[in-house]
């Protein structure tokens, strides 16, 4: 038995880019950041590692990360590793490693960079991250209403 699946956690290092294949399918790329801290057992000092990862959405997914999503969003993304590879211009052979997303969670509002930076947690902003945030599933036809959102 097999498997592939891929749980992040982390911030979009850009906005994502929507852009529509030959076939009319919408697709959304972006760049995830996530990080890893530890303590140096040497030292005893925290440090910390910073991965990027490219994501890749498609359909409704990528419709609503093209709408709710800009840089520094935090989100959750569900998905797989994909491998994918081409020729270049110059005849050598190209790889790129992806995470195609088939699950995402957005953040709370209270989650989002700007109110990070103002450093102010109200009452009002703990209980909003303490709601159910809803998980938006590729697969799932049923269609989301934008007043469902909690943000």
């Amino acid at each position: 038995m097999n498997l592939n699946k891929v749980f992040l956690i982390g911030r979009l290092t850009q906005n994502p880019e929507t852009r529509t294949t030959p076939s009319g399918q919408l697709v959304c790329s972006f760049g995830l950041a996530t990080n890893r801290v530890w303590t140096n057992q040497e030292t005893s000092q925290k440090e910390e590692k910073t991965e990027f990862h490219n994501i890749v959405l498609w359909r409704r997914l990528a419709e609503i990360a093209s709408q709710y999503l800009t840089k520094g969003s935090l989100l959750l993304v569900e998905g797989r590793i994909q491998t994918r590879s081409w020729q270049d211009n110059s005849g050598g052979k190209r790889y790129k490693t992806e995470i195609v997303a088939e699950n995402i969670q957005l953040a709370p509002k209270s989650l989002s960079p700007k109110d990070q930076n103002q450093n102010q947690v109200t009452q009002s902003q703990t209980a909003t991250t303490q709601e159910d945030i809803p998980i938006i599933e590729e697969d799932k036809p049923e269609e989301i209403d934008v007043k469902d959102i909690p943000f």
